[in-house]
């Protein structure tokens, strides 16, 4: 049995952890307000954006055959998971999750007999995935000396794409994040995003008599590169969010359990220490009726 020294050390070490949970916690709730907010402002902008691409392609004269980006290789050989995580731990299942939807699609397309290459942004993600897929990993973009997410970060990493498959290097690509839904639910999410997976376009606004000046084809070449842009920086942001909605729980419930261990301490303590009383009291009237 541990002494009552030790008793003490491991309640105030208790005490102490609990300290830190609930300043995580309350920074957390703190960051996750305007997280949320920029999340929520580049969702109408990301969908309208996709469902102008449709429209657009929709109206084109057969010119999009060049465009590699909006109609693909023809081929599904080769496979690129963009696989966005977050940059630090102690957020409970967030980076597990998106991590785990990522396996799971690395290994079925394996067991097809497709290539499949992964691009890491976050280091958490990297981490757990190059346990598995150490040499499918093709590249890591981490972001945690960013403090404040912006279009240019996401732009950074189409370009790498686009590059990328400009070069050859894959066939499709799908992107993976965690949708923000609340602060305690988080959605795993993959999408399509070369060639992308685009809504059917407006059929009351198709037969509206359009003309695109320049023409459809010359749109898209400068369009398509931005939706790509688009639709990471909004991965990002909904990442941004559920990553301070997932913390802000993950240590309000160890600041709980921490305050469930503190009061079992304090019980088992106080007992050890009664009884540790009762028996010198018990020695000391043995000892005097002895006399």
């Amino acid at each position: 049995m541990a002494s009552l020294k030790d008793m003490r050390v491991r309640i105030a070490a208790t005490k102490a952890t609990q300290k830190i949970t609930k300043a995580m916690q309350m920074v957390a709730a703190s960051k996750l307000r305007r997280a949320q907010a920029a999340a929520e402002a580049a969702r109408p902008y990301a969908e309208r954006m996709g469902k102008v691409l449709a429209n657009i392609a929709g109206a084109a004269s057969g010119g999009t055959s060049d465009l590699k980006l909006l109609t693909g290789t023809g081929r599904d050989q080769v496979h690129l998971l963009l696989v966005c995580t977050g940059e630090r731990g102690l957020c409970g299942p967030f980076n597990t999750a998106i991590v785990r939807a990522a396996r799971e699609r690395a290994f079925a397309l394996m067991n097809q007999g497709k290539e499949v290459k992964i691009l890491c942004v976050g280091r958490k993600g990297f981490e757990q995935l190059r346990r598995n897929f150490e040499k499918q990993i093709i590249e890591v973009v981490e972001l945690r000396s960013v403090r404040q997410l912006g279009f240019e970060h996401a732009d950074a990493i189409a370009r790498k794409v686009i590059a990328l498959f400009e070069a050859g290097g894959f066939d499709i690509c799908t992107m993976f994040y965690s949708r923000f839904k609340s602060v305690i639910a988080q959605v795993p999410t993959a999408t399509q995003i070369i060639p992308p997976v685009l809504e059917a376009a407006d059929t009351g606004a198709a037969t509206l008599p359009y003309e695109y000046e320049p023409a459809e084809d010359e749109i898209l070449a400068d369009l398509l590169p931005r939706n790509l842009a688009v639709q990471i920086f909004r991965a990002l942001l909904e990442n941004n969010a559920s990553f301070y909605g997932a913390q802000m729980t993950a240590m309000d419930n160890a600041t709980r359990n921490a305050g469930d261990m503190i009061r079992k301490q304090t019980i088992t303590y106080n007992r050890t220490r009664q009884a540790m009383i009762t028996k010198e009291l018990i020695e000391i009237i043995s000892g005097a009726e002895a006399l």
